[in-house]
């Protein structure tokens, strides 16, 4: 019996093998069709290195080779390095958009525009009660009127200067979470850092840690919400990771760097709240606006209220009223009846407050809507790129059916291809009496 014909029943069975491990990774494929991360594997197939036949022929002298088999060379996860790059960079730009819609609607509902209890409503209210005391100049219920409008009016502006604090506070706070020693910043980097070393063991050793690969890759997706992120792949299977703006690495080797100094130029959640609540920022922009508005109405009101000031305060939060009723002035002279305080105080009705205070709502709404446009054309473009991420990396249940079933014939072709040789060497056995083989 010669050597090929027991060669074939090995090649035989390297099928067997190689198409039963094709078909444990589409097993694999399948079970994790809906785990966040996952990229979908496939077995590498080559051949087995042949077996050298000299002299094969004996008229020529050439010899040949007898085929072995097949085996699994690695085991590959389906993966695009520039479409993570992508989509990396379009998710950070996407997390600070929403970051800063949802900060700016928070504070767009703090106006309460238009609505019967916001400021434009109690300014108009505030001139109709000098209107009616214009009307009723000795009347003690126009002055207490009066009174009564301008309490509400400095409440409303006391009320919303303090929304705004806090809308700022918030965002400082979630800043301040999300970078903390317990914080997702640090959490996520020294998750990274321990799936470097284990990655780089694993590949030193020869293996694929395809799962783990993909573990860190998912990490490193979330991170990019958090900041603009670059990703340096190093020869020992490790991954340097910059961080937003960060003077250091956030991630080299196995050695973390946090905490680390960010500006709002470092991108994504950080660095949007970062530029929200800076002293020049959106948030603080509209504080300041509002002080201005609160200076403006208590200057013009005192600059004609003569005989002691209406208003105290000259920022929104400090804004108050300085008078009783029996306080209240209609007149700069002293004859009963006289209405010229009150008519001009009317008149002040559209004058530089209301616009003041016009124009800063509708710059709150200008913002708001573009910060809405914006996240909604981002959240566009990161979808797009993730479906050309997922149409590589994705499992497909329809392909990986058609695989196992591609596969399960090649089983049983080379189960076949067994059961045939065994048939042959069982004849041979049987008229050759070679019991002892």
């Amino acid at each position: 019996m010669s050597i090929p014909t027991l060669q074939g029943l090995q090649t035989a069975l390297s099928g067997l093998l190689a198409e039963q491990q094709a078909m444990d990774i589409t097993g694999h494929n399948i079970a994790n069709a809906n785990t966040e991360g996952y990229s979908r594997e496939t077995a590498v197939m080559q051949p087995n290195p042949p077996i050298v036949i000299p002299a094969l022929s004996t008229k020529t002298g050439e010899g040949g080779q007898l085929g072995t088999g097949v085996n699994v060379a690695t085991y590959t996860r389906i993966r695009n390095a520039y479409l993570d790059a992508q989509y990396r960079a379009q998710n950070s730009s996407l997390s600070g958009a929403t970051t800063e819609s949802e900060e700016l609607t928070q504070a767009q509902s703090a106006f309460n525009e238009p609505s019967s209890s916001g400021i434009s409503a109690q300014l108009s209210a505030f001139w109709s009660a000098w209107s009616a005391l214009a009307n009723s100049p000795t009347s003690e219920a126009a002055k207490q009127g009066v009174v009564a409008a301008a309490e509400r009016l400095t409440s409303t502006f006391n009320q919303l200067s303090t929304q705004l604090s806090t809308v700022a506070t918030q965002a400082n706070e979630q800043y301040s979470a999300l970078t903390a020693p317990t914080g997702e910043v640090q959490g996520y980097a020294h998750q990274v850092a321990e799936l470097n070393g284990q990655i780089k063991l694993a590949e030193g050793a020869g293996q694929q840690p395809n799962d783990m690969l993909d573990r860190r890759d998912l990490l490193l997706d979330k991170l990019s919400s958090l900041a603009q992120i670059s990703v340096v792949k190093q020869a020992d299977g490790t991954d340097t990771v910059t961080f937003g703006d960060a003077a250091k690495p956030l991630v080299e080797g196995t050695t973390v760097n946090w905490p680390q100094s960010l500006t709002s130029a470092a991108g994504g959640q950080l660095g949007a709240l970062l530029a929200l609540t800076s002293p020049t920022g959106t948030l603080s922009s509209y504080a300041s606006a509002l002080d201005g508005v609160a200076a403006t109405l208590a200057s013009t009101v005192n600059a004609l209220h003569t005989s002691t000031p209406f208003f105290s305060g000259t920022t929104a939060a400090t804004l108050s009223v300085a008078v009783t009723s029996a306080q209240v002035q209609s007149s700069s002279g002293g004859g009963a009846g006289g209405n010229d305080v009150a008519l001009a105080l009317a008149a002040l009705r559209g004058g530089s407050a209301d616009s003041s205070y016009s124009a800063l709502v509708e710059r709150v709404g200008s913002t708001v809507r573009t910060a809405q446009t914006e996240q909604t054309n981002l959240q566009t473009i990161v979808t797009t790129v993730n479906n050309q991420r997922q149409s590589v990396s994705g499992v497909s249940l329809d392909e990986e059916m058609t695989n196992l079933i591609s596969f399960q014939r090649g089983y049983q072709a080379s189960a076949r291809t067994l059961t045939a040789m065994d048939s042959m060497l069982e004849l041979l056995i049987e008229h050759t009496g070679m019991v002892g083989l």
